[in-house]
């Protein structure tokens, strides 16, 4: 892979920083429809289905900013 640009770099580093508070906001949304005691079951299954989706996108962004150093 050719190296990035300091353009795509903060490109997806900004990409990356949305995502992680994303996921932080869905994270407490879930929590909150859960100790509610009137949750809506699917709404709980869409919201969880969406943090999953966005923690995949989190690790594959961290990879591409990160890459594995082999020593």
């Amino acid at each position: 892979m050719m190296p990035l640009t300091p353009e795509q770099r903060a490109k997806l580093g900004l990409e990356l920083a949305s995502k992680r508070q994303e996921h932080k906001d869905l994270d407490a949304a879930i929590h909150a429809l859960t100790h509610s005691g009137q949750s809506d079951p699917m709404l709980v299954q869409r919201l969880k289905k969406k943090k999953l989706a966005l923690k995949d996108r989190i690790i594959e962004l961290e990879h591409i900013l990160l890459p594995d150093i082999i020593a």
